[in-house]
């Protein structure tokens, strides 16, 4: 069936980019990006349908690791190698 959609420019474009960078189409690209989200049960993507497990104690950053620097972080993971 044939539809039109009003895509943001930028959005668009990226697609486009991903689908000839997997080589298919951008109407495939769109088709398993709609049936993935209607196999997620229809909840939405956002921060609502993520959560997260939380420790009471005994885990978690080591002090002095910042967890809002990629590098704190990085320095940290490669100092357990």
């Amino acid at each position: 069936m044939k539809t039109t959609l009003n895509i943001d420019d930028e959005l668009l474009a990226q697609a486009k980019a991903r689908a000839a960078l997997e080589r298919k189409s951008l109407t495939r690209l769109i088709e398993e990006g709609l049936s993935l989200r209607l196999r997620s049960g229809g909840r939405p993507l956002g921060k609502s349908a993520r959560t997260l497990p939380v420790f009471a104690r005994g885990t978690g950053l080591r002090p002095g690791v910042d967890p809002t620097s990629n590098q704190s972080m990085l320095d940290a993971a490669d100092a357990d190698a």
